[in-house]
Protein backbone atom coordinates (compact mmCIF):
# COMPACT_ATOMS: atom_id res chain seq x y z
CA UNK A 1 0.00 0.00 0.00
CA UNK A 2 1.06 3.67 -1.16
CA UNK A 3 2.24 5.95 1.87
CA UNK A 4 -0.07 8.91 2.33
CA UNK A 5 0.48 12.39 0.70
CA UNK A 6 1.79 14.61 3.49
CA UNK A 7 0.41 17.86 3.66
CA UNK A 8 3.05 19.38 5.86
CA UNK A 9 6.14 18.81 3.75
CA UNK A 10 8.68 21.77 2.99
CA UNK A 11 7.72 21.66 -0.93
CA UNK A 12 3.73 21.95 0.53
CA UNK A 13 4.77 24.88 2.74
CA UNK A 14 6.37 26.43 -0.07
CA UNK A 15 3.58 26.17 -2.32
CA UNK A 16 1.49 27.73 0.65
CA UNK A 17 3.33 31.01 0.88
CA UNK A 18 4.48 29.92 4.11
CA UNK A 19 8.42 28.99 3.58
CA UNK A 20 10.69 31.15 1.15
CA UNK A 21 11.70 30.18 -2.15
CA UNK A 22 14.24 31.62 -4.74
CA UNK A 23 11.53 30.98 -7.21
CA UNK A 24 12.49 30.68 -10.93
CA UNK A 25 9.28 30.22 -12.42
CA UNK A 26 5.75 29.93 -11.60
CA UNK A 27 2.28 28.87 -13.03
CA UNK A 28 -0.96 27.37 -12.46
CA UNK A 29 0.90 23.92 -13.16
CA UNK A 30 4.44 23.93 -11.52
CA UNK A 31 7.49 25.94 -9.43
CA UNK A 32 10.68 25.98 -10.06
CA UNK A 33 13.15 26.98 -7.58
CA UNK A 34 16.54 27.05 -6.49
CA UNK A 35 17.76 23.93 -4.16
CA UNK A 36 19.33 24.95 -1.22
CA UNK A 37 21.42 22.98 -0.65
CA UNK A 38 23.12 22.45 -4.77
CA UNK A 39 25.28 19.87 -6.07
CA UNK A 40 26.05 22.25 -8.83
CA UNK A 41 25.70 25.88 -9.65
CA UNK A 42 22.35 26.40 -11.19
CA UNK A 43 20.88 23.46 -9.32
CA UNK A 44 16.71 23.95 -10.02
CA UNK A 45 13.62 22.14 -8.61
CA UNK A 46 10.57 21.83 -10.49
CA UNK A 47 7.51 20.50 -8.65
CA UNK A 48 4.22 20.19 -9.58
CA UNK A 49 1.20 22.22 -7.68
CA UNK A 50 -1.24 19.42 -7.18
CA UNK A 51 -0.18 17.25 -4.15
CA UNK A 52 1.63 14.40 -5.47
CA UNK A 53 4.42 11.96 -3.33
CA UNK A 54 6.23 11.04 -6.31
CA UNK A 55 6.13 9.35 -9.98
CA UNK A 56 3.51 7.24 -9.70
CA UNK A 57 0.89 8.49 -8.59
CA UNK A 58 0.48 11.81 -9.89
CA UNK A 59 -2.00 12.14 -12.79
CA UNK A 60 -0.62 11.06 -16.09
CA UNK A 61 -1.91 14.43 -17.76
CA UNK A 62 -0.62 16.83 -14.42
CA UNK A 63 2.81 14.67 -15.58
CA UNK A 64 2.75 15.92 -18.61
CA UNK A 65 1.81 19.27 -17.96
CA UNK A 66 4.31 19.50 -15.31
CA UNK A 67 7.00 17.87 -17.62
CA UNK A 68 7.00 19.89 -20.07
CA UNK A 69 7.45 23.09 -17.62
CA UNK A 70 10.81 21.25 -16.51
CA UNK A 71 11.81 21.10 -19.98
CA UNK A 72 11.43 24.85 -20.60
CA UNK A 73 13.58 25.13 -17.14
CA UNK A 74 15.69 23.44 -18.06
CA UNK A 75 16.74 24.82 -21.58
CA UNK A 76 16.98 28.04 -19.20
CA UNK A 77 19.25 26.44 -16.82
CA UNK A 78 21.63 25.14 -19.21
CA UNK A 79 21.69 28.47 -20.88
CA UNK A 80 22.36 30.39 -18.28
CA UNK A 81 25.35 28.61 -16.88
CA UNK A 82 26.24 28.52 -20.58
CA UNK A 83 26.60 24.33 -18.91
CA UNK A 84 27.82 21.73 -21.40
CA UNK A 85 25.22 19.53 -20.24
CA UNK A 86 22.11 18.59 -17.54
CA UNK A 87 21.28 15.86 -15.33
CA UNK A 88 18.19 15.43 -14.25
CA UNK A 89 17.14 13.49 -11.21
CA UNK A 90 13.91 12.64 -10.19
CA UNK A 91 13.62 10.00 -6.83
CA UNK A 92 10.66 7.95 -5.38
CA UNK A 93 10.47 6.54 -1.72
CA UNK A 94 13.23 6.14 0.91
CA UNK A 95 14.93 2.82 -1.22
CA UNK A 96 14.96 5.27 -4.36
CA UNK A 97 17.01 8.27 -2.55
CA UNK A 98 13.56 10.01 -2.33
CA UNK A 99 14.16 12.53 1.06
CA UNK A 100 11.23 15.13 0.69
CA UNK A 101 8.14 13.18 -0.29
CA UNK A 102 6.27 15.27 -2.88
CA UNK A 103 7.41 15.04 -6.70
CA UNK A 104 10.25 16.95 -7.85
CA UNK A 105 12.62 17.14 -10.21
CA UNK A 106 16.10 17.86 -9.63
CA UNK A 107 18.01 19.71 -12.62
CA UNK A 108 21.83 20.23 -12.64
CA UNK A 109 23.81 22.15 -15.40
CA UNK A 110 26.69 20.35 -15.72
CA UNK A 111 30.38 20.86 -17.06
CA UNK A 112 32.70 18.50 -18.69
CA UNK A 113 35.44 17.33 -15.97
CA UNK A 114 33.48 19.33 -13.26
CA UNK A 115 32.06 16.28 -10.55
CA UNK A 116 29.07 17.09 -8.73
CA UNK A 117 29.33 18.61 -4.97
CA UNK A 118 28.57 16.22 -2.38
CA UNK A 119 24.70 16.60 -1.17
CA UNK A 120 24.10 18.40 2.57
CA UNK A 121 25.96 21.37 2.43
CA UNK A 122 23.65 24.46 2.45
CA UNK A 123 24.22 27.60 0.11
CA UNK A 124 24.51 31.06 0.89
CA UNK A 125 20.91 32.95 0.14
CA UNK A 126 22.84 35.83 -2.13
CA UNK A 127 24.50 33.36 -4.23
CA UNK A 128 21.06 31.75 -4.89
CA UNK A 129 18.98 34.68 -5.48
CA UNK A 130 21.62 35.93 -8.05
CA UNK A 131 21.48 32.19 -9.45
CA UNK A 132 17.58 32.19 -9.73
CA UNK A 133 17.90 35.75 -11.55
CA UNK A 134 20.34 34.93 -14.03
CA UNK A 135 18.14 31.97 -15.26
CA UNK A 136 14.93 34.27 -14.88
CA UNK A 137 16.82 36.31 -17.37
CA UNK A 138 17.49 33.14 -19.44
CA UNK A 139 13.38 32.03 -19.70
CA UNK A 140 11.50 33.19 -22.74
CA UNK A 141 8.35 32.63 -23.14
CA UNK A 142 6.51 29.19 -21.82
CA UNK A 143 5.12 27.97 -25.48
CA UNK A 144 3.48 24.41 -23.59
Amino acid sequence: MAAAYDKDNVFAKILRGEIPAHKVYEDDVALAMMDIMPRAEGHVLVIPKVPARGLLDIDPAALSALVTRVQHVAKAAKDAFSADGLTLQQFNESAGGQVIFHLHFHILPRFEGVALRPPGTMADGEKLKAQAEKIKAALGPFKG
